[in-house]
């Protein structure tokens, strides 16, 4: 069944997993905005703790506004996709329950979005906070930019954070369901977005707070677990084929930058014994450097690594640099 979709209204989704205190303050942060239609969608997202008692409370007490969703423990893709599939909003907000949005950000942004009608997400700036400290004096990352499109400088780097978006219903409908990975979901989404050509509006003010702190963040697993360079290599694949799709070819600096990302990765699933996953990324680095300089790095590697074992060289070639 089609949600309908209510003109004007901001959904903001919310998922969640085992942090209570942390999206009391995230709700209270959409709550506390000036903008008004607007709707929460908490998904709760198989939490073991006090987490999914804390969402029924919230969306008791403000029924008109808040509604939770429990779930199975399914990742951060997941739980967001179950938020989307009910969310009623034309405008789409995705927002992690660590991390905070300023009163003004739906305000500010649907008036931008109005103001540039051929514009499908708008921007602003956000602060990175450690702790309880205070919030940076600058933009994080590339959010004090204006930047016209999204590819190809996303090839580079996710340069915002996910509160910092707001997006169009009719963008996030064309982009389609989240995946269901674990780590660099939310990279492979945007760049999913990015292949749509969609125009980015800016407002340069601050919209929202990323902040650090000490609990449990699934970016934080070790840059060797084998379960992250998985995800990580799938994601890596999926935003190759968005940024090809978009038209950006091997001549481009971005293309290059990822070409060289990818023989990384290889090189690091290599040394934690994925070797289908090295030999694919290795490939896929080939292909995205045809013709450049690298290209010819990378084969020589591959062929060297068919040859003594993917995780052999990887470790060996990992030793030497550290000797460097």
């Amino acid at each position: 069944m089609v949600t309908p979709v209510v003109s004007s209204l901001v959904s903001a989704i919310v998922p969640v997993h085992d942090r209570p205190r942390l999206l009391e303050e995230a709700v209270a942060s959409v709550l506390a905005q000036t903008y008004r239609p607007l709707e929460v969608v908490i998904v709760d997202d198989g939490s073991t703790d006090e987490t999914a008692r804390v969402a029924d409370r919230l969306a008791d007490e403000r029924p008109a506004e808040v509604r939770v969703l429990h779930v199975a423990n399914g990742g951060p893709g997941r739980a967001r996709e179950a938020g989307r599939a009910v969310a009623r909003g034309e405008f789409i907000q995705y927002l992690d329950s660590d991390d905070l949005l300023l009163p003004g950000k739906f305000e500010w942004q649907v008036e931008a979005l109005g103001r540039e009608p051929g514009a499908g997400v708008a921007y602003g700036w956000t602060s990175y906070v450690v702790g309880e400290g205070a919030a940076a004096g600058r933009p994080w990352k590339r959010t004090g930019e204006r930047i016209e499109r999204m590819f190809p400088s996303f090839l580079e780097s996710r340069w915002w954070g996910t509160s910092t978006p707001l997006y169009r219903r009719s963008v996030t409908d064309a982009a389609g369901p989240w995946s269901d990975l674990w780590n660099e979901e939310d990279w492979e989404y945007d760049c999913r977005v990015a292949a749509l050509g969609v125009r980015l509006a800016y407002v340069p003010r601050p919209v929202s707070i990323q902040r650090d702190h000490g609990g449990k963040r699934l970016s934080r697993w070790v840059s060797s677990d084998p379960r992250k360079l998985q995800n990580r290599a799938v994601a890596h694949a999926l935003i190759l084929a968005h940024a090809r799709r978009a038209g950006i070819g091997p001549d481009a600096p971005e293309m290059r930058h990822f070409a060289r990302e990818l023989f990384l990765l290889s090189r690091q699933c290599g040394a934690a014994g994925l070797a289908d996953e090295s030999r694919e990324l290795a490939r896929l680095s080939r292909s995205a450097s045809r013709g450049g300089p690298g290209g010819l790095d990378v084969w020589l590697y591959a062929r060297l690594a068919e040859l003594v074992g993917w995780r052999r060289l990887a470790r060996a070639v990992g030793w030497l640099d550290r000797l460097r």
